[in-house]
């Protein structure tokens, strides 16, 4: 059986449309999941020394969670670098880190927002020990 041109190439064209609606479809996902990661929580050390060490509690429970700073490549932060935060829900924390010096401070009653970056500057950390 032979089909005519026209049959052909309107077969083609159907498929060629819906591969094409397909690409669209993958792509606006995609594109929508980098733009998710982007927005989520970021940490940005304004302290004087790399942070080694990076836990977050909900304010007065002392309940600490994982390290963020598994979350950066080399595993640090650096001054005036940003973190990415994960498994942290927007609301208020208590805010525990460890820097390269020594020092393990606890900044209190830190608003961590969805979608945005909180800073931690040296002014704040004066609750510290070594």
């Amino acid at each position: 059986m032979r089909l005519p041109l026209h049959r052909i190439r309107h077969l083609m064209g159907s498929g060629m449309r819906a591969l094409l609606l397909a690409a669209i479809a993958l792509a606006v996902i995609g594109s929508a999941a980098a733009a998710q990661d982007r927005r989520g929580m970021r940490f940005w050390n304004l302290t004087l020394y790399t942070v080694t060490d990076l836990r977050m509690s909900p304010t007065g429970k002392e309940t600490w969670g994982p390290n963020q700073c598994e979350n950066d490549r080399d595993g640090t932060v650096d001054h005036d670098e940003r973190l990415r935060i994960t498994a942290i829900e927007p609301g208020r924390y208590d805010v525990k880190l460890t820097d390269k010096i020594g020092r393990v401070c606890t900044v209190r009653n830190v608003e961590v927002k969805e979608a945005a970056v909180f800073a931690i500057e040296e002014k704040q950390l004066t609750d510290c020990r070594k």
